[in-house]
């Protein structure tokens, strides 16, 4: 009898070793995907495939993304350059996109060399494609492919003037350049006014020349200090003429066409009291169907985006370059015009709207049935704000309609209380992460900062929208769709394994064996709930979580303990949620605007592109809020503040102060009479006479030393003396005690997890 054949072990062909060498051979052609061809990787294996990448990019021996990666310091024959300088006879200079610092000498640099009549010339500040020669070593050339972005136009400073008249622009960025502005060019510019510059001519000697196109005011001012952030992060937003144009030049109306006449349906909308634009609307029923007692029918509608915003359209190419609209405390750097998003896209009170709507028939114990999507023509029955309407649900003083209290809001929190039975089985990630919102004064500064109370109104609308998502993922998947998931991955293996030595810390185990799923997580959230590592626990469990991203591929929303979920209900301030909406028109027949070809060819490139948008637009929330509590902060050097450790680095300790939601900084040299060691495992710096030490989590007493508004950094002194600590069985990084600069911020823990969403 034949022996009957082992099974195939693909860990044996699939090592560290192999998928370096490969990578090393094919330089020019080593994305995720030739990866897996190349081994063959399938199915279960692909997890294997995702493990070896993660754990070689976090050693440092792989660099790059998933369409390409490369071993640190090899670049392909065929890359991205930006041209930074020019060399001593004027030639342009250029270095691989992402790699500073270039013209020290460990850097690569390459002249560059274009074609006349090829192509638009290249300049300083552009990003070209260009094919590298390194034949000489000590002279490598780039040829110009062509031109992928060009230079911003405006830059952003501070105005000094000078003696004899005109002035000079300080950069706020130190990459950007210093310009010299002439007397007739400062447009009445004063000292110390936050400008736009437009350079005018490039000087060989000395500062090169502008001339200021805008005033903005004076730094102290919210509106000057959230331009610096979207200039820092390269955020569009002036909208083109081009695109006003095509905003202004919609119909004002739209006619059923082929849609579904719901004007008499109650839908509702529930926003915030100081919402300017509603793009979503709800409604539930009691089902009438005898087969599903105790169910409810509910309704979700969303503007219809995809009416009005046609694929490859300048409105379409202006929201695929911005990606989302971004949020800071007094203003919104829209996504889509206001013309669109707060006027033909908002679904106002009484007046007729186009919508996408998904009707989801829900059981009694609430899990979804089925569900349908239909274009459709509505009228909004009512605007409500969160605060009316749960005043209204719980017998309090509101300006909500008793008709509307009866037939509309009960029924919905009756469908709620359904969905909220199934999401405790289901077990989302439950991390407990209050988030700030700051309150400004008439002048534009921080008058106070507060943390907005989480009512069930608002839970109510973030489950609809959440079923909503599932609804069109599952219904695209059905008709075998292209679309762009909202994809949320579980955590690498070595983040789990070294949440497992930091858990150990205090005696708290996390299962080693099977996979594991966000009721894990927790079961450990639930146990350190009240006590003194409430904090601290959260905090680690959030940081060994991915980051959630923009994906064509699935591989579900691990938070949300979802298999599968697309973002459908925002597609006012988010392009991935209007590439849903186009997909679902296409794959349901529901007439124009769909997914055109060239949207489905871009797929990958969009959801890369969208992805980071959005973490450009978190970091430039994150940086305004940093510079607006600096500002605020500036006048009381030496107070002491109620802090808690953030960040634990070889370089310092990060303290938030939680009264205010923003970091600062304090250099290990500050911190005491002795050396202090940085124990990875536990979180913590330990001093190496005392064993005392602060760790990740800690309360703590801190003396404001330092405020840059500018910079948005902030400089403490500790003034709590080290707490014993428990012994960690980690080895300890030992770090001579030394001046330290700041290195970088922690980020803003409760924006990430709703962003993650």
């Amino acid at each position: 009898m034949a022996k009957r054949a082992k099974p195939f072990d693909i860990s044996t062909v699939l090592t560290r070793e192999a998928v370096l060498r490969f990578i090393a051979d094919n330089p020019d052609s080593a994305g995720k995907r030739e990866i897996a061809k190349a081994f063959g990787v399938k199915g279960d294996s692909r997890l294997l495939l995702k493990d070896i990448l993660a754990d070689l990019q976090a050693e440092g021996l792989l660099a790059g993304g998933r369409k390409q990666f490369v071993r640190p310091g090899v670049l392909p024959d065929v890359t991205v350059l930006e041209i930074r300088h020019r060399d001593e006879d004027g030639g342009l200079l250029a270095v691989p996109l992402g790699w500073d610092n270039a013209v020290s000498g460990d850097r690569p640099v390459f002249s560059v060399r274009q074609t006349p009549g090829t192509g638009p010339a290249a300049g300083i500040g552009d990003r070209i494609l260009a094919k590298l020669d390194r034949s000489d070593p000590d002279a490598p050339t780039a040829s110009v492919i062509r031109l992928l972005e060009r230079k911003k136009t405006i830059a952003l400073g501070v105005y000094r003037p000078m003696p004899g008249g005109g002035g000079r622009v300080e950069p706020v960025e130190r990459r950007q350049l210093e310009y010299r502005i002439a007397p007739d060019a400062s447009l009445g510019a004063k000292e110390g006014d936050l400008v736009e510059v437009e350079p005018s001519e490039r000087s060989r000697v000395g500062l090169p020349i502008g001339r200021i196109t805008t005033i903005i005011g004076s730094l102290s001012s919210e509106k000057a200090i959230s331009t610096i952030a979207l200039h820092a992060h390269d955020i569009p937003h002036v909208f083109p003429r081009s695109v006003i144009e095509a905003a202004e030049a919609a119909p004002s109306s739209v006619g059923l066409n082929d849609r579904e006449d719901w004007r008499d349906l109650p839908l509702v909308t529930i926003d915030p009291i100081d919402a300017k634009d509603h793009d979503d609307a709800v409604h539930a029923r009691p089902d009438d169907d005898p087969a599903n007692p105790g169910g409810m029918v509910l309704t979700v509608a969303i503007a219809d985006v995809s009416w009005y915003v046609r694929s490859g359209s300048p409105l379409d190419t202006e929201a695929r370059l911005r990606g989302n609209s971004v949020y800071f405390p007094d203003r919104v750097v829209p996504m889509l015009p206001e013309r669109i998003s707060n006027d033909l896209c908002s679904l106002k009170p009484d007046v007729d709207r186009p919508a996408l709507a998904v009707r989801m028939v829900i059981s009694a114990d609430g899990e979804k049935r089925r569900h349908s999507f239909h274009r459709i023509l509505m009228r909004s029955h009512a605007k409500i704000a969160y605060t009316e309407a749960q005043a209204a649900i719980d017998g309090l003083p509101s300006p909500v309609a008793p008709a509307i209290l009866a037939d509309v809001l009960r029924p919905l929190w009756a469908a709620y209380a359904l969905l909220q039975d199934a999401r405790h089985r289901r077990q989302p990630l439950d991390l407990d992460l209050p988030e700030k919102k700051l309150i400004l004064g008439p002048d534009g500064k921080v008058d106070r900062v507060m943390i907005p109370e989480r009512l069930d109104a608002h839970k109510l609308i973030e489950e609809f929208m959440i079923q909503a998502n599932v609804a069109a993922a599952e219904a695209l998947e059905a008709k075998k769709q292209s679309l762009i998931y909202r994809a949320h991955d579980a955590p690498s293996m070595s983040k789990l394994e070294s949440l497992r030595d930091f858990l150990r810390t205090l005696d708290i185990a996390l299962a080693k064996s099977g996979a594991l799923r966000p009721s894990h997580f927790n079961g450990i959230l639930a146990q350190v709930r009240g006590g003194e590592h409430e904090s601290l626990v959260n905090e680690v469990v959030l940081r060994s979580q991915s980051q959630a991203a923009y994906s064509p591929d699935n591989i579900g929303h691990f938070g949300l303990n979802l298999m599968r979920y697309a973002h459908f209900t925002s597609p006012i301030r988010r392009y991935a949620d209007l590439i849903v909406h186009r997909a679902l028109v296409t794959a349901l027949g529901l007439g124009e605007g769909g997914l055109s070809r060239e949207d489905e060819e871009q797929l990958e490139a969009t959801a890369e592109l969208i992805s980071k948008a959005e973490r450009r637009a978190m970091a430039a929330e994150r940086d305004t809020v940093d510079r607006l509590i600096a500002h605020h902060l500036a006048g009381r050097i030496g107070e002491e503040f109620d802090g808690r450790i953030a960040g634990v680095t070889k370089a310092g300790l990060f303290v938030q102060l939680p009264a205010f939601g923003a970091d600062g900084f304090i250099p290990i040299s500050s911190l005491g009479n002795e050396y202090f060691n940085y124990d990875e495992v536990s979180h913590s710096l330990v001093g190496s006479r005392s064993g005392g030490g602060y760790r990740l989590g800690d309360s703590v007493l801190v003396k404001l030393v330092e405020a840059i508004p500018l910079a948005g950094s902030m400089r403490f002194e500790m003034v709590t003396e080290p707490r014993p600590l428990p012994s960690s069985s980690a080895s300890f990084h030992k770090m001579r005690v030394r001046p330290s600069g700041r290195p970088g911020r922690s980020k803003n823990v409760a924006a990430k997890v709703r962003k993650n969403r």
